[in-house]
């Protein structure tokens, strides 16, 4: 039972640091923000000629 308190304890810890990790831009920098996820924002997917569905519809 000990070993799966330990295992779940250190998969949220894990997880914990990881989400920190990935918004320390968002977080801690002012005026900072998540990056865009989509596809107009993105200049690699505009040159291929990708859209985005809600400009299609």
């Amino acid at each position: 039972m000990t070993e799966i308190l330990t295992v779940i304890a250190l998969s949220a810890l894990l997880i914990g640091v990881a989400v920190l990790l990935l918004g320390v831009k968002a977080l801690f920098v002012k005026g900072g923000r998540f990056p865009s996820g989509h596809a107009h924002d993105n200049p690699e997917l505009r040159r291929r000629g990708v859209g985005c569905h809600h400009d299609e519809a």
